[in-house]
């Protein structure tokens, strides 16, 4: 089996990789720019409010790492694509996409604030109370204008994909790989509320199944099976869409393993993440899948769920979960995820830059809770 060494010096093919990558993923954040721009100057026909919306889906993008844009690039450059437009287009599509879910997991969260500061729904939800309004209007005049800049950017991200200089046969096929996406990850975010409200069952199963269909496809999978396409690749290509589909999925769930930790273990300062607000949410995570099968649940779910639940707490059920084995357990089940991952990557179809870049990729999930 191949060996990808992460610390091994770069090679020229991986700088030239990673330097074609970050131009085009500047060009990326033009285009969005470019985007929002003429959708807020079109809203203003119809109205102040219509206008604020297009605005505040504008804020709403701005400050992500723009992952999924980066895998689209990476893929589409590593496979030597061409057409570097409609690779763009492309990625621009998966972050409107993003941008569409993150409106609506905020809604059905209740969340109104983001990135430390509000939110779509909170910014209306404010607007409203300033004008006057009642609190359960001011809350209904905000997720509206969630619900309805999400769908806005669903329709946008697949009018983006339509649009692209490419074969009929070749655009068809991304608006394939983008519908899977949106219909995966729907099926994955419904799945995640019955787990919340005891709809579903909460066993490891299901929470697993649950990580991959609401994060890896449409963060990942999707992302690079597009980048892929745009460059040419086929779905009779020696199994490089596989390859890609595979590692995609598996690197997906790593990232949720990995938030999942951060969420109760990580450092604060570093991460910039609640190590109190999965407990207090009473998230249904890997590390609480696992404990609900041994004999300390009973101490975790004392405050686990709790919005009263503070720091002490919190710090009392975080140790409950590392001396329960939870913690050793998702650890372990995100190292294999990693070590999976790399593997897939060990096929003659994937070229040896490509499969470097994204073994790093996949690698850094265990980075992140070192």
């Amino acid at each position: 089996m191949t060996q990808l060494h992460p610390m091994a010096p770069p090679s020229a093919p991986l700088n030239r990789l990673v330097a074609q990558t970050a131009a085009t993923l500047s060009e990326v954040e033009a285009a969005l720019d470019s985007f929002f721009d003429e959708q807020v100057m079109a809203a203003a026909e119809h109205g102040d409010d219509y206008r604020r919306l297009w605005q505040a889906a504008w804020d709403a993008s701005r400050g992500g790492k723009r992952i999924r844009p980066r895998f689209v690039l990476t893929a589409f450059h590593g496979l030597d694509g061409a057409e570097t437009a409609s690779a763009v287009r492309v990625a621009v599509a998966f972050e409107l996409l993003h941008t569409a879910f993150l409106l609506h997991d905020d809604v059905i969260d209740g969340d109104t604030v983001r990135r430390g500061r509000p939110n779509v729904a909170g910014e209306f939800t404010a607007d409203a109370l300033f004008r006057g309004a009642g609190l359960p209007r001011a809350r209904l005049w905000g997720e509206s204008a969630a619900i309805l800049a999400g769908d806005l950017l669903l329709h946008a991200a697949t009018g983006q994909v339509a649009r692209i200089e490419a074969p009929a046969a070749v655009r068809e096929r991304l608006l394939d790989v983008l519908e899977r996406a949106i219909s995966v990850t729907a099926a994955g975010e419904l799945a995640d509320v019955g787990l919340a409200t005891g709809m579903t069952g909460a066993d490891i199963a299901e929470v697993m199944a649950m990580t991959e269909r609401k994060t890896a496809d449409y963060s990942v999978s999707g992302p690079l099976v597009a980048g892929a396409l745009l460059a040419g690749a086929r779905d009779d290509d020696g199994g490089l869409l596989e390859a890609l589909a595979g590692y995609g999925r598996l690197v997906g769930v790593a990232f949720q393993l990995g938030d999942d930790l951060l969420g109760v273990f990580g450092n604060e300062v570093v991460t910039g993440k609640s190590t109190v607000s999965d407990l207090r949410q009473g998230k249904q995570t890997s590390l609480v899948a696992f404990a609900r099968g041994t004999d300390a649940w009973p101490r975790i779910a004392d405050g686990f769920g709790d919005d009263g639940l503070g720091r002490e707490g919190a710090d009392r059920i975080a140790t409950a979960l590392e001396d329960c084995g939870a913690r050793a357990f998702v650890e372990r089940l995100l190292h294999e995820h990693v070590q999976e991952a790399v593997d897939a990557l060990d096929e003659p179809s994937v070229p040896s830059a490509l499969a470097t870049e994204l073994a790093l990729v996949a690698r850094s999930c265990i980075g992140r809770i070192a």
